[in-house]
């Protein structure tokens, strides 16, 4: 990192007949790949130390004795390397060639085929048939424990898992047992991976298919999966992931690289929370009348009965429950909705928490935030405060029996008796899912999960993250911010409502001062600090689980 403002030292080399400008310190393989030049590698991986073992990384570095491993072997200024020369490709071509002494051809029945980097390989660049007569050595499988299962006949011993989980999990529980061909990972006596709440991440970078996840055994070909960024909402860390999707359905999470948040990695917890994304029995069209006099209508026809009632009941008190699995589009245009209607006496959230906080040793990564919600901090800065009790406790003292406009987005209010909101001039309730609770609701409108539409979140660390649409909506289910945004407008008469989710944050960010000068397309794909984090942060902890 740059000292005092100055530019970090560089080094001019060449790698392939290509003139590349690189950081001092950084490794061949690490300027080829930046370069755009792939090299071959399984030991190394670059949130791990570099053990240089798997040999398939060599090339031709001029004036050297031999071939160098590039994923440790730094770049020098005036260097001159070739990652393609015969000597290097003759080389890779015969340490390929030896790992498939062993490794068995059960591409067409392995989880890792079509991800696997000795597949992709062995294509590019080994021979086109094998010349080993003898039978293949076999060890079966092996159940870790978790969620991993281990094929020791297809291990490359890359050793990748047993540094992972040693220096980043701080959890050494994975080891080399054995020695030359016979040579295979192992745990350490009974002690396996259950409980390892980092575990999921060696199943993650594995080259190959040694290491898999029970849970996705055999549910899906990887050339059949959709990548959508987006964000982990398991608890406010926010980490960034990508939601692997078939069939309009999240079949997997993997992380995705951010070093400002999560690293590489992520936690199990978070790994394992996405089935609630796919649950079934989803509100899919507008309804309108309270208990028995509810009956389906179209959109065109519930917004307009709404807005008429807003409109009777306009001054009224109002208050608004929102949810933190809610993105700041959906939050921002409830309560400017809610400021269009009335006079707003409360706006309250509630969000599922863990006992406590689960740390990463030597990594800035909390394994599980206590706040088992993505935007409670977003909630915080929008003007929401956290009601007392937790989702399942009870608790929203005073709003079942409110006599104004009671207005609900995404809190199923599961844990509150059948009368809730009997009493409430006009209850309008936004969700994914029906609730007992809503029986007493004039409107029942569906809105889309986070994994349904594109918005942002903001993390504990007062980061605010993009995440994208990965799923297509039930019936005619719409965003939240759509819908309300639409209603807000209406009431207030200030120009037609956004249509998109940029327009959507560009409205929040000119009615909430926490949000100055950010620009939704500037957030990319790494997200971007809040202008004041540290301020903005701390208002929040105030919204947080003591």
């Amino acid at each position: 990192m740059p000292d005092n403002g100055r530019k970090p030292e560089t080094v001019a080399l060449t790698i392939d007949g290509r003139e590349v400008v690189v950081p001092k310190g950084t490794s061949l393989l690490q300027a080829a790949a930046g370069a755009g030049i792939e090299v071959p590698h399984y030991c190394y991986h670059p949130g791990l130390s570099a053990p240089a073992q798997c040999r398939v990384c060599l090339v031709e570095v001029e004036g050297a004795p031999k071939l160098q491993p590039s994923c440790v072997t730094v770049a020098q200024d005036g260097q001159v390397v070739r990652t393609d020369s015969d000597e290097a490709l003759e080389m890779r071509k015969g340490v390929f060639e030896f790992y498939l002494v062993n490794h068995p051809l059960d591409c067409p029945i392995c989880d890792m085929s079509g991800e696997c980097k000795l597949q992709d390989y062995v294509f590019a660049e080994g021979r086109e048939h094998g010349r080993a007569h003898e039978p293949k050595r076999v060890f079966g499988r092996d159940d870790f424990g978790g969620d991993v299962l281990y094929y020791g006949d297809r291990c490359v011993m890359c050793t990748r898992c047993v540094r992972f989980m040693e220096e980043v999990a701080g959890d050494p529980r994975l080891t080399v047992v054995e020695r030359g061909s016979r040579a295979v990972i192992d745990t350490f006596f009974d002690q396996g991976l259950e409980g390892a709440s980092f575990a999921g991440n060696v199943v993650d970078i594995c080259p190959v298919g040694a290491l898999v996840s029970k849970e996705f055994l055999h549910k899906a070909r990887a050339w059949d999966l959709d990548h959508t960024p987006s964000v982990c909402a398991g608890c406010s860390q926010g980490c960034n992931v990508e939601l692997h999707t078939r069939d309009n359905l999240v079949q997997r999470l993997k992380p995705r690289e951010n070093q400002e948040v999560n690293g590489h990695w992520m936690c199990d917890y978070g790994r394992e929370s996405y089935e609630w994304i796919n649950r079934p029995g989803r509100l899919e069209s507008p309804q309108a009348g309270r208990g028995s006099r509810r009956k389906p209508t179209d959109w065109r026809d519930v917004l307009g009965r709404l807005h008429a009632r807003l409109q009777e009941l306009r001054g009224a008190e109002v208050i608004v429950i929102g949810s933190p699995l809610w993105p700041n589009e959906g939050l921002a245009a409830l309560d400017a909705l809610a400021q269009a209607a009335g006079q707003v006496s409360r706006r309250v959230f509630r969000s599922p928490r863990a006992q406590d906080e689960d740390p990463l040793p030597g990594f800035p990564l909390l394994i599980r935030r206590r706040d088992l919600a993505p935007n409670v901090d977003g909630a915080g800065l929008l003007g929401f405060d956290r009601d007392g009790s937790d989702v399942g406790e009870g608790g929203l003292d005073g709003v079942a029996a409110h006599d104004g406009i009671l207005l609900v987005l995404g809190d199923e209010l599961r844990d509150q008796s059948e009368e809730f909101g009997a009493s409430a001039a006009l209850f309008v309730y936004l969700g994914t899912h029906d609730s007992p609770a809503a029986a007493n609701a004039d409107f029942v409108l569906p809105v889309t999960n986070f994994a349904e539409q594109e918005g942002t979140f903001v993390n504990a660390q007062g980061r605010v993250q993009r995440f994208q649409q990965a799923l297509r909506p039930p019936g005619t289910a719409r965003p939240a911010w759509l819908v309300l945004g639409a209603l807000a407008a209406a009431l207030a008469g200030n120009g037609p409502p956004p249509s998109r989710a940029d327009g959507a944050f560009a409205a929040l960010v000119a009615a909430h001062p926490a949000f100055a000068g950010l620009d939704y397309d500037v957030l990319g794909v790494a997200g971007a600090p809040l202008a004041d984090a540290g301020a903005a942060t701390a208002a929040a902890a105030g919204q947080r689980a003591p």
